[in-house]
């Protein structure tokens, strides 16, 4: 028997080509579908079926949207758990672990524990109020970073505790797997709940905005395409990448129209710690209200219009929609990539004509940092309702305190008149 050990340290100085197949994903297709298509060539029965599914992801997510914050947050949460168990199990398979001690364990504990660290965090910062009202809440709180980090070193104790002599090289790929595996799902991930909390808003444009460049660059590639893009991924193509770009930009800018007109959308989603519920209810801010703009010389004489009402928030779907379109189709480019690496066609076969949920979301998570970033540069200032949070949890000495320094800071202002009384 040739020894595990050996037999990787080989692999690691073969070409590409050596690597070991993964077994191929089975057609999920359902049979009614394939009977209703079986008349039609490869390429029209995939166009067929993609469409359909493609109808039904969209109808399921508009649904979705209409249950609320929380269901979103559910969603995002159950998409995180399976593109990381199609990325582990895509490893589990490639490098043919199914003997190493602890290693499917080993996973998915620290899959839970760095999901603890990141909700933990939310929890303190969106969820303070009813925090403070519970006092077995408020020590998990107060050392959620402590215990997060005991929670990681019992795993890593667990990992250095397996190491098996014949087993070491692989062990340790499959420990570097899953951590970079937890980097690209769990870390992507928290950043779209973190947007979610900004507004629903900052969800639903960028992510509607993958969606529409993933299909309007399948369609015009579909009906359009002659010139290759890129040779990771042969089916692209520059009439397909160009002709999404201006489609998403389009669709940005009337999407964002829409949903700016309503508090729903707009509103910081907030947790009413009165009524147990993620309420959406403000005075929209100066993104979300009409403006007038003075139009370009240069398109006055094309459009006839010398000024146009538009909401500001508008003019950052440009952004939003650009990157979405110009850059988010490299996270794509990167999976094809990883793809090819390891000789699979796609992630999984969870959704017939698409491949598995990573297949589908391998844009997002690049578009979720981008947004997360944006947010943080150029549009998030100081928040009245979380400061006023962490003010609540305050020992009352240190709301005096807080409250003499903020009142002697009025009085320097003149904002507050010196005899007032506190």
């Amino acid at each position: 028997e040739v020894d595990l050990e050996e037999r990787l340290g080989e692999l690691d100085l073969r070409s590409d080509s050596d690597v070991p197949d993964v077994p191929p994903a089975t057609d999920s297709t359902p049979e009614i579908l394939k009977r209703a298509l079986s008349g039609l060539s490869a390429r029209w029965k995939n166009w067929w079926i993609r469409g359909i599914l493609t109808l039904a992801m969209i109808s399921g997510f508009f649904l979705i949207i209409y249950l609320g914050s929380f269901m979103l947050m559910l969603l995002v949460l159950s998409i995180q758990v399976k593109c990381y168990h199609e990325i582990i199990t895509i490893g589990y398979r490639v490098y043919h672990s199914y003997d190493l001690p602890w290693f499917r364990s080993l996973s998915w504990y620290f899959l839970l524990c760095v999901n603890y660290f990141f909700y933990g965090e939310t929890v303190a910062d969106y969820f303070a109020t009813f925090v403070q009202r519970r006092e077995q809440l408020q020590f998990l709180i107060r050392y959620h970073r402590f215990i997060s980090f005991a929670l990681y070193l019992t795993g890593f104790c667990m990992f250095v505790l397996s190491l098996v002599k014949k087993h070491y090289r692989l062990q340790f790929y499959m420990f570097a797997w899953t951590h970079v595996t937890l980097l690209i799902t769990v870390t992507q991930s928290h950043l779209v709940i973190q947007n979610l909390f900004e507004g629903m808003i900052w969800f639903l444009v960028p992510i509607s905005s993958v969606i529409c460049n993933d299909i309007t660059a399948y369609i015009f590639g579909f009906f359009f395409g002659r010139t290759p893009l890129i040779k990771l991924s042969p089916k692209k193509t520059w009439e397909g990448f160009i002709g999404g770009f201006f489609s998403t930009v389009v669709f940005g800018f009337i999407f964002s129209y829409f949903l700016a007109q309503h508090q729903y959308f707009v509103c910081p989603v907030e947790y009413n710690s009165e009524t147990n519920r993620f309420v959406t209810e403000c005075e929209p801010s100066e993104l979300f209200q009409m403006k007038k703009y003075s139009v370009p010389p240069l398109l006055q004489a094309v459009l006839g219009w010398e000024t146009v009402n538009m909401y500001p928030f508008q003019m950052h779907s440009i952004a939003l929609s650009t990157f979405a379109s110009l850059i988010g189709p490299f996270g794509g480019f990167f999976a094809s990539g990883f793809k090819r690496a390891f000789k699979i066609k796609d992630f999984a076969d969870t959704i017939p004509g698409h491949g598995g949920i990573m297949d589908r979301f391998d844009c997002q998570y690049l578009m979720a940092t981008f947004v997360h970033v944006y947010i943080t540069s150029f549009i998030r200032g100081p928040n009245p309702s979380k400061l006023l949070k962490q003010l609540l949890i305050l020992q009352p000495e240190q709301q005096l305190s807080v409250y003499k320094t903020l009142k002697s800071h009025l009085v320097e202002k003149g904002i507050l008149q010196p005899s007032l009384k506190g």
